[in-house]
């Protein structure tokens, strides 16, 4: 990523296990570390990993630093910010069976794509031809199939093996709904905190019908305690707010939960005198994390985000290393 602001890396590369970020590498410390426990626990992996995947992504880092000066050159730019993001990895399925991808975008669209199937690239711009040619004429196609298919496929399940404990466990989610009535409008939130793993599927419903259009969500944030909270809104009018419903969907639930706002009862308060209540007010403040390369166009420095290179995998394009657009 070109110029990423003060204090922050230019290359980013993690990589995830169902949706949580396992292992870390940035261009700061210019190391590959664990983030999970069972990562750091002994035996989890060979003893060479570390220093293995380290110098991957150095070589990633390096070569993602000249991908981003021939981008600019095809894009015909001479400044700005720019970002090149690569993605790839497999899925297990439940029937046994896998699927691998390999895409890449550069300053937010997509460029190029894999499909291991056909053996082929997908040049979505036509910038992006001679890269495809390139990797075609390459060879890169054969080694990019065998890594999804095999070398991927292989080390998730020592990945699942080894954290089967935590990636197993399961929290099911604290749902709070409330209502907010300003200028004639309602604004219904639901709020759902606390559950892990961190797929989950929080919508409003309306008569029996989810509702896409008209409705806000605040993303899936990390809590300081491995879990996650998420929370979505929806405006309507103050008439209405008995007709909507909360639905949650998340493994640790046995079925789709559906959660109503209960309207304030509209109580004749007494005043005491001599009485003094606090209200305590609780900011969750969280952080998410990306994979990115970031650059400065005109500056030589580091400067822009490539995705996580190839487990057990020595340093070159074929195996470990990604190739330069």
């Amino acid at each position: 990523m070109m110029d990423p602001g003060p204090g922050l890396p230019w290359f980013v590369s993690v990589r995830y296990v169902d949706g949580e970020i396992f292992v870390h590498y940035d261009s700061t410390t210019r190391r590959f570390v664990p983030r999970t426990e069972w990562m750091k626990a002994a035996g989890a992996v060979d003893p060479e990993y570390w220093e293995r995947n380290t110098r991957i992504a150095q070589s990633n880092e390096q070569n993602g630093l000249v991908s981003l000066d021939m981008l600019q050159e095809q894009y015909n730019q001479s400044g700005g910010s720019h970002t090149l993001q690569q993605m790839y990895g497999c899925d297990i399925l439940e029937d046994g069976t896998t699927r691998g991808y390999h895409q890449v975008a550069y300053d937010g669209r997509d460029f190029i794509a894999f499909d291991k199937d056909t053996m082929t690239f997908t040049a979505v711009v036509p910038e992006a031809v001679p890269t495809k040619r390139k990797w075609e004429e390459g060879g890169y196609a054969e080694s990019r199939k065998h890594y999804l298919e095999e070398s991927c496929v292989q080390w998730l399940w020592k990945y699942l093996e080894h954290g089967k404990a935590e990636l197993g466990m399961t929290e099911q989610p604290e749902v709070r709904v409330w209502g907010k009535e300003a200028d004639g409008i309602l604004t219904l939130s639901c709020r759902a905190h606390g559950f892990y793993p961190r797929p989950i599927a929080v919508s409003w419903v309306k008569d029996g019908a989810v509702l896409g259009q008209d409705t806000h969500s605040g993303g899936i944030v990390p809590n300081s305690d491995g879990t996650y909270h998420t929370w979505v809104t929806i405006d309507t009018l103050p008439g209405d707010g008995d007709k909507y419903q909360c639905r949650v969907e998340h493994a640790s639930l046995p079925q789709p939960g559906l959660y109503s706002w209960e309207r304030p009862q509209s109580n004749v308060v007494p005043i005491v005198v001599g009485v003094v209540v606090a209200i305590v007010v609780i900011a969750i403040v969280a952080g998410v994390g990306f994979l990115i390369y970031r650059r400065h166009a005109g500056k030589k420095e580091k400067g822009y985000n490539v995705a996580p290179s190839q487990d057990g995998a020595s340093s070159n394009s074929s195996t470990g290393s990604n190739p330069t657009i």
